[in-house]
């Protein structure tokens, strides 16, 4: 081997060695790559772009906290009933028990239940919000969601105000057996009193919305939203097409495909989702 070839090898040996120094010396989490698209970016970034890719406009999941933030203005957020938690009426057992398992989730997400209920201002319009947060219990609908969504509708009829209610759930919540599907009369009942008094109801659908809350209150908006690309639907695709034994189309249970079939009004992305709300709102309440 000749002297240049291994001053040469050698070299590459110490480039190699200062790379693996420099990714030591990242911090974790300091960079995030778009699912669908590969992009490289700041968490920063994607934060102040409401969960969106810069790039591809891949809708990434988010909490019920940033969702808050991104339409209600500032200091005008009023949480209602945000202790309500739930029971364990059936004393229910899978791999885990279900008390042990809300408290797992309250302890990993900051929450009591899936929803977050409270009053706000989008612009100067007083509004009543619900949402859903698929991070507690992959968003399912127990008897304290329930509640505290008819609790909310129950204010805003008092009170003359339009209601928004952000969907985000696997379906009913399955460790509550009955209580949990007496929650779709009961929400459904309150959203048509506030229909009664000509009031304005809008439903926001994210991904995913699925099982007893996209067949109850999810689709009784006056107007209903749905995020681009967005995972809507009652049953699975594959149980479907076990019982009708035929192929169903690709982009089948997306807000596009609903859109199409006139299922859906609006397909809004979530960084155009509060100017959209608020003209909405303005149309209304002018």
């Amino acid at each position: 081997m000749s002297l240049s070839d291994w001053l040469l090898i050698k070299r590459n040996i110490i480039s190699k060695q200062n790379v693996k120094k420099i990714k030591l010396n990242i911090p974790d989490g300091l960079w995030i790559k778009c699912d669908k698209c590969g992009f490289l970016m700041y968490h920063k970034t994607l934060k102040k772009n409401s969960r969106v890719c810069p790039q591809c406009m891949h809708h990434f999941p988010t909490s019920s906290h940033d969702r808050i933030q991104q339409i209600i203005e500032p200091e005008s957020w009023k949480p209602l009933n945000s202790y309500l938690s739930s029971t364990d009426p059936l004393g229910f057992a899978d791999k885990k028990l279900y008390s042990k398992r809300l408290q797992d989730m309250k302890f990993k997400t900051g929450l009591h239940d899936a929803v977050q209920t409270g009053l706000g201002k989008i612009g100067n319009i007083r509004v009543a919000l619900g949402v859903m947060d698929f991070r507690f219990m992959g968003g399912s609908m127990g008897s304290v969601v329930g509640e505290k969504l008819a609790r909310l509708i129950e204010i805003a009829t008092f009170q003359k105000l339009p209601i928004i209610i952000m969907c985000a759930s696997g379906g009913a919540r399955m460790q509550e057996g009955m209580l949990s599907l007496m929650q779709m009369a009961k929400v459904s009942s309150a959203l048509y009193k506030h229909k009664e008094q000509n009031l304005l109801y809008l439903s926001v659908l994210t991904s995913p919305t699925t099982g007893g809350v996209t067949a109850s209150f999810a689709m009784l908006g006056d107007l209903i939203i749905a995020e681009p690309n967005a995972l809507i639907a009652f049953a699975g695709r594959r149980v479907i097409e076990q019982t009708i034994r035929q192929d169903l189309p690709l982009n089948f249970q997306t807000s596009e495909y609903l859109f199409d079939h006139g299922f859906i009004d609006l397909i809004v992305p979530r960084t155009k989702l509060k100017l959209k709300i608020l003209q909405l709102l303005n149309l209304y309440y002018p």
